[in-house]
């Protein structure tokens, strides 16, 4: 076996970042950036008015300040002419100032009769006018790799940017294996269960930016398993989901080694998780997963979206980590790495009592993955521990 820190290691070697494709804007949210991106104008591209009120000179500024009104100015419909000393010009939020305007006076501090106005309150010490360029300037870089928030799509569009060049999403075949396994809505004889581990994964991979196609389920056989992986001809990542150990009906070793596998490695120093097996197969990487549903989504969360990650052009970096308060003692930790569920609030963590790998009703209550390494001693309560969250 291998620890967890080398496994990734080897998955990194397998994968490189993908190539770059233009996509619109309207397209783009939750892709990730591949090239730096640079504004084409200011932003605000005039001095605007901050409040709806009247523009004015500052030196006017004074109680009791009677001035005449001589136009309006709205957003998208300046005032075209220059004001000066004792004129006022009706602006709204948004609107550009006019030329010679170098104050807004709100409205609630003015009293309007016919074509005049008339101050009676200075107590604001803000022009409320946005200079030009106030947020960003021509030429300002967003800058890549970075996966695309719906905030960073309205930068992107106030930039007046229409498309963007983005990682082509990874292409994820996910192969389901064994003959005790039906899809969902599926009737199941009474020595079957439902494929469980196929549809929380792809959901994972998804969320992270990999386009996922999920392969009929290969029963235990050969011909059913050769036919399952030429299904996946053309992705970049092949997921087998169980079948990776060394039973009697656990063939998925045997087939990819027949069909060319250039194996990584097999067993990983961790629970949940051990029978993890990682290699090229073709041109794409192949990792082979745990059939229990929980080993199957830690896999996913410790080994999988950072394989993603990196084909999308963000690092190579494990998944993130955290620190909190322990709740509750616990003994020592055997040899392997334990991903424990746990669930964490206000920076407090407590592991689940029950931790079989099968129950996938304590890791829907989980919120993160309490690390506890190889040989890790005894830790008591308000102790520091890692977690990666969920």
């Amino acid at each position: 076996m291998i620890s967890v820190e080398q496994a990734l290691e080897q998955l990194f070697e397998l994968v490189e970042p993908l190539e770059s494709e233009a996509v619109a804007l309207a397209s783009a949210h939750g892709r990730t950036l591949a090239k730096p991106v640079s504004a084409r104008r200011d932003q605000p591209p005039f001095p605007a008015s901050a409040m709806d009120g009247y523009a004015i000179h500052k030196s006017d500024y004074q109680v009791g300040r009677t001035l005449k009104v001589i136009g309006e100015a709205a957003a998208g419909a300046r005032f075209e002419y220059k004001i000066f000393e004792g004129e006022a010009v009706r602006i709204f939020t948004g609107a550009p100032v006019p030329t010679g305007a170098d104050w807004i006076v709100i409205q609630e501090d003015i009293d309007a009769i016919g074509r005049q106005i008339t101050i009676r309150e200075t107590s604001e010490t803000k022009s409320y006018i946005r200079p030009a360029g106030a947020d960003f300037k021509t030429g300002q870089t967003l800058d890549a790799p970075q996966v695309l928030t719906p905030q960073l799509i309205a930068l992107l569009a106030s930039m007046n940017i229409a498309n963007v060049s983005v990682t082509r999403q990874p292409e994820v075949a996910i192969i389901s294996t064994g003959s005790e396994l039906v899809m969902p809505g599926e009737i199941p004889s009474d020595d079957q269960i439902i494929a469980s581990n196929t549809f929380g994964l792809k959901a994972m991979l998804q969320a992270s930016g990999a386009k996922v196609r999920v392969l009929p389920i290969a029963h235990d056989t050969a011909p059913a398993l050769r036919t399952a992986f030429a299904l996946a001809q053309g992705a970049d990542l092949i997921l087998t989901i169980g079948g990776a150990s060394v039973g009697d009906h656990d063939l998925v070793a045997g087939i990819t080694q027949e069909l060319g596998m250039q194996r990584s490695f097999y067993k990983v120093a961790m629970r949940p998780g051990k029978p993890l097996m990682a290699g090229k197969l073709g041109n794409a990487a192949m990792i082979g997963l745990p059939g229990n549903p929980v080993s199957a989504m830690v896999c996913g969360t410790i080994f999988v979206i950072p394989v993603v990650r990196a084909m999308l052009g963000l690092g190579m970096a494990p998944a993130p980590q955290r620190h909190a308060k322990l709740k509750t003692e616990m003994p020592i930790n055997g040899p392997r790495a334990h991903y424990m569920r746990a669930r964490i609030e206000d920076g407090i963590i407590t592991p689940f009592e029950r931790q079989d790998s099968a129950l996938l009703t304590v890791l829907a209550e989980a919120n993160a993955l309490l690390l506890r390494p190889p040989h890790d001693p005894a830790k008591q309560a308000g102790e520091d521990v890692a977690f990666v969250p969920l």
